[in-house]
């Protein structure tokens, strides 16, 4: 059977592979070195950037592209390693806040640099990638505010 592949079914075909091996390889070396999955850094990281470094679990939900429970399940482990901490919101007793512990904060800046040094090697393999970077980031930008 030949079945035509169209343009935009190749483009998501190959972003999706490509973000498949990348994820894989960065899972890799943050579990080795820093004990902590791409999805756990990403959650700490957008932690992290919060305003006055608190979120909700709704507010990191909309950080990170996952639903508010999956948050809630992927904070408790982390809460249990010490790694943020949460609080109920003063306005709004039903509300909880997560915060970064000191722990936390320095397992994001070492993590931070296993991302550059694992995507530095990545991209030392990709010669046409590197110099076009900055133009590549935006058009991924644009895709994600067109895709919500």
């Amino acid at each position: 059977m030949n079945i035509q592949t169209s343009k935009e079914q190749e483009l998501v075909l190959c972003f999706s592979a490509a973000w498949s091996r990348i994820e894989k390889r960065l899972d890799s070396s943050l579990g080795a070195i820093r004990g902590v999955s791409l999805a756990e850094y990403r959650l700490l990281k957008a932690l992290a950037e919060a305003p006055s470094s608190f979120a909700s679990r709704v507010d990191l939900a909309h950080a990170v592209g996952l639903t508010p429970s999956g948050v809630t399940r992927a904070l408790r482990p982390l809460e249990k390693l010490g790694l943020i901490s949460t609080a109920k919101a003063k306005r709004d007793a039903r509300l909880a806040l997560a915060s970064l512990t000191p722990a936390g904060q320095e397992l994001v800046q070492d993590a931070s640099a296993v991302v550059d040094d694992t995507m530095a090697a990545v991209l030392a393999h990709a010669p046409l990638l590197s110099p076009r970077m900055d133009e590549l980031i935006e058009m991924l930008r644009e895709l994600e505010r067109q895709a919500t």
